[in-house]
């Protein structure tokens, strides 16, 4: 009887002593106002004025959107889309005090930009950096922004509804697996943190589908701190051109058509001045729509690169991702019923006409900057 009753006590003093997160229990539970309080401070108003020389009318537009002081020397992160391109740029700080904000660095691909704000007498308030690797489908996230209607910073309670999404028209999701929360993400938010219940921000909001309700996107984190160190040294992300746009076709794709397809990356179009171009690659011409899909047939298609087979999306990512400036590029091609080979050197990426957040997509808002890359739809 003694030996249960000491066995009883040893699993009873585990079980206190074991971390809650153990039992199941998140980690954090923070009460929101208590949470709002802590962040907000750090939450910024950003708004810039654009010029657009092309234009008979209306030449001057006005973006506005929010961002997150992530340093005390005044580093602040926002969306490029929001940012880029602009003349002006103005920050308003929680306290109300206005200041100009100085564009640091800015990569329209990942849709993220860092901006720099004179430094008051008093240190600034920053946020916490997470761990956007470390989310479930299912926790609790806070949204803190400033909208567009005239109103002063909201927050939006929700959840991680997804995770890893690809959005629709937007072709470097491809390498940009997004977060979606069911937390409002309304116009003007776009830039401000996506938080955990610990208030760690986890993720930067970006757009919104327009076409249905609670449905938000975020970039995570771990994105932003990858690139962070290349924005502030350099202004920019430094990265290989190849310098070709498509998707990947298959058995599905060959069996509609009922043509002598093969499986491979279908280059679709072909950058002017890349690599890619300079080798002879050849771009589509026929346009050609299959449900919901567009494809612009008749171009090369890439069936290796650089010894590895391009028949899936997963290994296309892989090949995109071994990518190195000064590298050399093997591809074999299929065209006109023949296969051969073509090699090159790649360059440093510049900034392409591609790149600039103009418009507005079919399916995403106006917050959501135009991307440039590859699609890949199966």
């Amino acid at each position: 009887m003694r030996g249960y009753l000491v066995w009883g006590f040893i699993l009873v003093s585990v079980i206190m002593m074991t971390p809650r997160t153990a039992l199941g229990q998140s980690k954090c539970s923070r009460p929101i106002p208590e949470l709002f309080q802590q962040v907000s401070p750090s939450v910024v108003f950003v708004s810039a004025v654009a010029i657009d020389p092309f234009s008979i009318t209306d030449r001057v537009s006005l973006v506005v959107g929010s961002g997150f002081i992530i340093s005390t020397d005044g580093l602040v992160l926002t969306t490029s889309h929001v940012v880029f391109g602009s003349q002006a740029i103005r920050v308003i700080l929680d306290d109300g005090r206005q200041t100009t904000g100085k564009l640091v660095g800015v990569d329209p691909i990942l849709d993220l930009a860092v901006l720099r704000i004179p430094v008051p007498p008093e240190r600034l308030p920053k946020v916490t950096f997470g761990d956007s690797a470390a989310i479930r489908v299912g926790d609790q996230v806070v949204a803190i922004g400033n909208p567009s209607f005239g109103l002063e910073q909201t927050l939006t309670l929700g959840v991680v509804s997804g995770l890893n999404r690809i959005l629709p028209e937007t072709p470097m999701s491809l390498t940009l697996p997004l977060i979606q929360t069911d937390a409002a993400i309304n116009p003007g938010n776009s830039g401000g943190p996506l938080l955990n219940r610990c208030g760690e921000v986890i993720g930067i909001n970006s757009a919104f589908l327009t076409q249905a309700e609670g449905i938000g996107f975020a970039v995570p984190i771990n994105v932003a701190k990858r690139i962070l160190p290349e924005l502030v040294k350099y202004g920019r992300v430094i990265r290989p051109w190849l310098g070709v746009g498509g998707k990947i076709i298959g058995r599905e794709l060959r069996a509609i058509l009922k043509m002598p397809l093969v499986d491979g990356f279908l280059v679709e179009t072909i950058e002017p001045g890349s690599p890619a171009a300079q080798a002879g690659l050849r771009g589509g011409h026929l346009p050609m729509r299959i449900a919901a899909e567009e494809f612009l047939l008749g171009g090369d298609i890439i069936t290796v690169a650089n010894g590895e087979r391009l028949d899936s999306p997963e290994r296309y990512v892989h090949f995109i991702h071994s990518l190195k400036i000064g590298g050399q590029v093997r591809l074999t091609l299929y065209r006109d019923g023949e296969t051969r080979k073509v090699e090159f050197r790649l360059v440093e990426r510049p900034l392409l006409p591609g790149d600039v957040p103009y418009g507005q997509r079919r399916v995403l808002s106006p917050m959501w900057g135009h991307g440039f890359g590859p699609r890949i739809i199966r």
